[in-house]
């Protein structure tokens, strides 16, 4: 094409406009994410103690963050056209390595590289990459305040970054023991996050920019379907080399149970409304409201699902291995907290995203986080695949509960829905 007797050229990058849906570059670049939660995962089930359980809370909040940015990046331009394709394969390369060595990023392996060391250089060439990328496609759109946010984010980032660099190469020196240098690498990472995540709530968000909102809660939503995959991954893993019996069957199935009711929760209602509140909002509201709804309140939810993944793996592990455990046996401790408290993270995301998002409180999902927390005194005592049967009686009990008091609008909602997507609503056929 030609204007004037000069050649245009293509752009490098390409502009995410309002519509816009997922690419397959984008599912594509979650894949390593996937392997990065089944790293976290066995990072917590193979140091069973309250520090491992902080260590991959701590690695998993670092990876969600690495993960937003390149989903905020996704909906300014399109990840799959120009440059932008060829530089986030460069970041998946990078951030494979990054879960590589995650269960050397806190306690490095005799032998090769420094795990630690490796681990934080991965993350901030991730980081920076992030910026880089971010800054020209603020100059694709012509956005001078987008730019200058970038800027005022680059200071937490490198902060943060050089709190990380702290801890991977701690002079052995400053602790008297392994357990005191345990204890103030571990410092260096929750003050490195909270600079990074309270730096960006610092900053504001009029500088930001949600282009499709149609884009951005589904890129949520695969998300949380990524996590709900390592739960059922964690199912299978946990009785890998174990031979097949019935408590392992209904294991399975319980586990399963628990995994549906989490994705009902989520895509049923609760995914269409928020986009459609966030479709209504414009400029530095709707930025705000994508960044408190999904960037932050998010978190919970997959780091819920992440633990009752930890906590299936036991229950599996339990019922399957008669050798080490009885039948009878409770799933107590860190495996029974991880596996109720999983859910009852999971669900106090959902309230606070309610909250933000819709301005109300969803009484039954209020009600079952309770009882859930009452229920794990009494979980103690049961055999652990009876409280694995207990927490899936409660989960599905919490989803047919509110079937039976928002049954009305639930169907309206969907019908609207399928009418507006191409598909003739329940009530037509």
């Amino acid at each position: 094409m030609t204007d004037g007797g000069t050649t245009r050229r293509a752009p490098r990058m390409r502009a995410v406009t309002e519509g816009a849906s997922v690419t397959p570059l984008e599912l594509f670049f979650d894949l390593v994410f996937v392997y990065a939660l089944t790293q976290v995962t066995a990072l917590m089930a193979g140091d069973l103690t309250w520090w491992g359980m902080l260590h991959g809370l701590l690695l998993l909040a670092l990876l969600w963050w690495c993960w937003c940015c390149y989903a905020w990046l996704g909906n300014t331009v399109r990840a799959d056209e120009g440059v932008v394709r060829v530089a986030l394969f460069a970041v998946m390369g990078t951030m494979f390595v990054v879960a590589v060595t995650i269960p050397e990023a806190f306690r490095d392996l005799p032998g090769g590289l420094s795990g630690p060391a490796v681990f934080a250089a991965g993350y901030l060439v991730v980081r920076v990459l992030h910026l880089v990328i971010y800054w020209h496609a603020a100059r694709v759109r012509d956005d001078a305040a987008l730019r200058r946010q970038l800027l005022r984010a680059a200071l937490p980032m490198l902060a943060g970054a050089t709190l990380l660099f702290t801890a991977a190469l701690l002079p052995q020196q400053l602790a008297d023991s392994p357990h005191q240098e345990d204890v103030i690498r571990t410092a260096l990472w929750a003050l490195a996050l909270a600079l990074d995540y309270g730096g960006i709530m610092a900053i504001g968000a009029s500088g930001w920019r949600v282009y499709s909102a149609a884009h951005w809660t589904e890129r949520h939503g695969l998300i949380i379907i990524v996590a709900l995959g390592e739960s059922l991954v964690a199912i299978g893993v946990g009785v890998t080399a174990l031979p097949i019996s019935w408590p392992i069957i209904v294991a399975s199935f319980l586990g399963i149970a628990v995994a549906a009711a989490l994705w009902w929760a989520y895509f049923d209602v609760v995914a269409i409304a928020a986009e459609r509140v966030l479709a209504r909002a414009e400029g530095a509201e709707r930025a705000a409201l994508a960044r408190d709804s999904y960037t932050y309140l998010h978190l919970p939810m997959v780091a819920g699902i992440i633990l009752l993944a930890l906590g299936l793996k036991k229950v599996l592990s339990y019922v399957g291995d008669g050798t080490a455990h009885e039948l009878t046996d409770p799933l107590h401790g860190i495996g029974l907290y991880a596996l109720y408290g999983g859910v009852i993270l999971y669900l106090l995301g959902h309230l606070g995203f309610r909250l933000r998002n819709m301005r109300s409180v969803n009484r039954p999902r209020a009600v079952t986080t309770v009882l859930l927390v009452l229920l794990i005194p009494v979980a103690d005592r049961l055999p652990a695949l009876a409280a694995l049967g207990l927490l899936a009686v409660v989960c599905v009990g919490m989803i047919a509960v509110e079937m039976v008091l928002f049954g009305d609008a639930r169907r309206k909602l969907r019908d609207a829905f399928l009418a507006e997507h191409g598909s003739a609503p329940a009530s037509d056929h």
